[in-house]
């Protein structure tokens, strides 16, 4: 059975969820944990300023966001997360979140479907609780953008 492709889904993100569905649950994890490895560190204009940054009070680790959004007409967003190193599964989260959304235009990541997590295949192998911290940083991620995108109208 082929899915069919679905367009609110950035082609990015849309090859991280087909990396992850090519998987045995196993495997998936494992592929989390690399995700975990290559969430880059906040720069230092954004790690000495932590007001900058919004807990995902929703993860069971301490996590936090922030986006900055340029002034191009296509408003293209770059994403920072802060996720502790001791939290593997969480840090993945939000490395995939990164990998498939930082850089792209704001309408592109207002339009990625809530579910994306639940994409990933990892329900059976991950807590309902930290599932429903991944949605809670995309979610987050989309609040933000649809404030600023709001205030950018105004």
């Amino acid at each position: 059975m082929t899915a069919t492709p679905d367009t609110a889904v950035p082609d990015s993100l849309a090859e991280i969820i087909d990396d992850f569905q090519a998987m045995e649950e196993a495997e998936r994890l494992e592929l989390l944990l690399e995700f975990s490895l290559g969430l880059p560190d906040l720069p230092p204009d954004i790690a000495d300023r932590p007001e900058l940054l919004e807990q995902v009070v929703e993860c069971q680790s301490p996590v936090f966001l922030s986006l900055d959004v340029d002034d191009s007409p296509e408003h293209l967003v770059t994403l920072f997360f802060k996720a502790p190193r001791e939290a593997p599964t969480t840090r993945g989260f939000a490395g995939v979140l990164y990998e498939g959304l930082n850089g792209l235009p704001a309408a592109q990541i207002l339009a990625v479907p809530a579910d994306v997590p639940d994409r990933l295949g990892l329900t059976r192998a991950i807590t309902p609780l930290r599932m429903r911290g991944m949605s809670a940083m995309l979610g987050r991620i989309k609040r933000r953008l649809a404030q600023h995108e709001k205030l950018a109208q105004e």
